[in-house]
């Protein structure tokens, strides 16, 4: 499945729904169930079942396990075999099941992550950072993943634009696919590790270089160089591990700028496996639901690797094969009231 979280506006407020992308609509899985369950299973307390089984907030969703996974897939073919009969897609007291796409905004697929880290996961993009500070590859990086952690209160998704910030001359960008946890585990094997994986997304990991360059200067950070709104964008969906997973290791990543073709890699590059980083990670440390890793930006996927630095106005493009495409305007941020996105 590729799952989502969505906003749609209605004439009582703007509410947060959990959503599947199928046969070219947005599904509300909640409603889609409650309707599966009222006219084909006669169930009486559709409602009140639906809530409990398929929440409203994705870390809740994943949470709820196969039950929650189970549903929707009811739920799906449900609407499935609604389009092909004449009783439409209506729930029990006439709400709206699907939505087009231009009818919601889509949010990032975990809005707010548990926890999130990301990754040096790429050797041709670490070495060619490193370069350009007249430094090597550390023998560190070829024994375990590294990583920094990040601000889960700066996720942005799809109808978002990319926030330039007032402090930086030099904003990039790094195209990186994520992984999801969709189970609580410590110690986890990697023989194990898929078991823990709920799924897949594309994440755009921005970077004010400058004031990187600055803050590392010192041997800490990424500090601001990170940490501004806006920073990490994720989308457009959330793709099952079941879906996915037997071919993650070779998809092929494309990156446009205003339909520029400026990056074109591999998953495959990557120099550790899911499953090995979830085996480090979990070392004496509990991973939970909701948490994603990001798998840092693929070889020549971020403007400084390239020279193809952006700037406002610019449309940023990153797809991925089997997810995707996460497409983003560079708005500066203090032009946020002339963004022409959602609502």
């Amino acid at each position: 499945m590729k799952l989502v979280t969505f906003e749609v506006k209605t004439p009582v407020g703007i509410f947060t729904r959990i959503g599947a992308l199928s046969f070219d609509r947005i599904v509300d899985l909640r409603t889609a169930y409650a309707s599966y369950l009222f006219y084909d299973k006669a169930e009486d307390d559709a409602y009140a079942i639906a809530d409990f089984t398929i929440p409203l907030d994705m870390i809740e969703y994943l949470k709820r396990g196969n039950s929650a996974r189970e549903a929707s897939e009811e739920a799906l073919d449900f609407v499935q075999v609604s389009l092909k009969t004449e009783r439409g897609l209506k729930g029990p007291n006439d709400e709206r099941i699907t939505y087009g796409r231009q009818e919601v905004k889509l949010l990032a697929p975990i809005p707010k992550p548990t926890h999130m880290r990301d990754f040096m996961g790429f050797l041709e993009h670490y070495e060619s950072m490193l370069k350009r500070r007249g430094k090597t590859v550390p023998e560190i990086f070829y024994d375990v993943p590294i990583y920094h952690k990040c601000n889960t209160n700066l996720v942005a998704g799809p109808d978002d634009p990319i926030l330039w910030p007032s402090y930086t001359n030099k904003l990039d960008y790094e195209f990186e696919y994520a992984m999801c946890i969709g189970k609580k585990g410590t110690d986890i094997p990697s023989s194990k590790a898929v078991e823990y994986i709920a799924g897949y997304t594309i994440l755009n990991d921005l970077s004010a270089r400058d004031r990187q360059k600055a803050e590392m200067e010192s041997n800490m950070g990424p500090a601001k160089g990170k940490d501004f709104n806006n920073g990490y964008i994720m989308g457009p969906c959330l793709v099952t591990a079941d879906e996915l997973h037997h071919r993650i290791r070779n998809l092929r990543m494309i990156a446009k700028i205003n339909d520029e073709v400026v990056t074109d890699g591999n998953t495959g590059t990557m120099q550790f496996t899911w499953e090995e980083i979830i085996g480090y990670c979990s070392q004496d440390e509990t991973l939970h639901p909701g948490e994603v890793f990001g798998s840092g930006a693929v070889g020549g996927g971020c403007g400084s690797e390239n020279d193809k630095w952006i700037k406002p106005g610019d449309t940023v493009e990153f797809e991925i094969e089997g997810i995707g495409i996460l497409r983003n305007k560079v708005v500066k941020a203090k032009d946020t009231k002339l963004w022409k996105g959602k609502y």
